[in-house]
């Protein structure tokens, strides 16, 4: 998959870059501050499948290491600025290099000749220093992104909401409406609220199977057994439905749902993830390692203090990722105390990308009939709101600030000051 272009919340371009496969990379370095990006690397969510060694030495120990020994599917080599050294020890290190292994060699000059001598010796790329850790993710995200065979994966968007009952769901719902239906892209939407999930009576369904036949049937999983599993919405939106039902507990391993994301990952370009108002270890390994996370909250404190703990949490462990978009929901409730958009996103440090205004008479329609919202009233600004989600958690737009795109109707509506 060739990674497209989106923005993060302060609108500075980034490429959605999927996680690396599960292989095995081993990294020759020649100074510490290279090695110190290498490391770095490792500690980023999509490497978690990645068996990563990384070693002293460079080209030398390279060719020590494998002299009598398998190589693995990427080495990684930082080389010195012996043009004919280096050519000559990758000649030598040919001749132990396993079917399959790619070579990535890192230098510190831009030298013409020397990239098309490693290309025509079969070097996967070259690259220069100083390499930040995302330059380095992105060209190994690359190498198994390309070619005939290769898999292309879909993005990963996590809905959770910051109290229960606040509309989350809802919101994700239609957000995968619309993905499928506006922008024709394939779409997968997850209900992971085995026990109380709504998101076969929002598209009025009645599926017979669903997610739970996945996860307690781990042997069997593959990408036939998920296909039967689906349940189709429209012409591009399959559903994974809860079964909603309480004659057994759902119990997870924190890795039980893995299989599952990697298949749908490999078939799905979009996955639609609406996460149950629950914290344990299933649930937030599913958050952090996602693509992209949309919290929704209501503007009241215990919304502000929720979301402000997701956010402390959610940061540390996604340092490479843009923050998660941040909106509110039943904003100008009567008679309700409510904090500002101004206040709230203050609070958070964090930008308040959308607020979608109470309307409780549009949203019990569309739950009422099994209906989105677009389906009810196609010109509310609910519906253009949607829109601008969708386009911006599949990069298929640049994101404006707040204040000029998703919410400044709303707020000029409701008479709230943007920040």
């Amino acid at each position: 998959m060739t990674p497209h272009e989106f923005r993060d919340n302060q609108g500075q371009a980034q490429e959605f870059l999927p996680p690396l496969p599960r292989v095995a990379i081993q990294a020759f370095c020649e100074s510490q501050d290279f090695k110190h990006v290498v490391q770095s690397m490792h500690l980023d969510r999509r490497m978690a499948k990645v068996m990563l060694k990384v070693q002293e030495g460079g080209m030398a120990a390279c060719l020590e290491a494998y002299r009598g020994a398998p190589t693995p599917n990427v080495i990684i080599i930082e080389a010195s600025n012996d043009r004919q050294g280096l050519l000559t020890r990758l000649d030598e290190l040919a001749q132990y290099c396993d079917a399959g292994t790619q070579v990535l060699v890192v230098g510190q000059t831009n030298d013409v000749v020397l990239y098309r001598e490693l290309m025509r010796r079969g070097v996967s790329d070259y690259l220069v220093t100083p390499l930040g850790v995302m330059d380095l993710i992105a060209v190994l995200g690359n190498m198994f992104q390309q070619g005939d065979n290769a898999t292309k994966l879909g993005r990963v968007v996590t809905f959770i909401g910051a109290k229960g009952g606040i509309g989350s769901s809802t919101i994700a719902h239609n957000v995968a409406f619309t993905i499928a239906r506006d922008l024709e892209l394939a779409t997968t939407l997850v209900d992971l609220d085995l026990p109380f999930g709504t998101a076969a009576l929002d598209f009025n369904q009645d599926p017979p199977q669903g997610l739970a036949d996945a996860v307690f049937a781990p042997d069997r999983l593959d990408t036939n057994v998920i296909d039967r599993l689906l349940s189709k919405c429209t012409e591009n939106l399959s559903l994974l439905a809860a079964p909603s039902t309480l004659d057994r507990t759902y119990d997870f391993r924190e890795t039980d749902f893995d299989a599952v994301i990697d298949i749908l990952r490999a078939n799905s370009p979009a996955i639609i993830l609406d996460m149950p108002h629950m914290w344990n270890g299933w649930t937030r390994r599913l958050l952090t390692s996602s693509d992209e996370i949309v919290i929704i909250a209501a503007p009241d404190l215990a919304n502000l203090r929720n979301t402000k703990t997701l956010l402390d949490i959610i940061r540390p462990s996604r340092p490479n990722d843009s923050k998660p978009l941040v909106i509110l929901n039943n904003v100008g409730m009567p008679k309700r105390p409510e904090i500002g958009v101004a206040e709230f996103s203050k609070a958070l440090d964090c930008d308040v990308v959308a607020a979608f205004p109470f309307d409780p008479a549009l949203f019990g329609t569309a739950a009422n009939n099994g209906q989105m919202l677009v389906e009810v009233q196609a010109k509310s600004k609910h519906v253009e709101l949607i829109g601008e989600i969708s386009r911006r958690v599949t990069g298929r737009s640049e994101a404006k600030t707040a204040k000029k795109s998703l919410f400044a109707p709303i707020l000029s509506k409701l008479k709230i000051k943007a920040a």
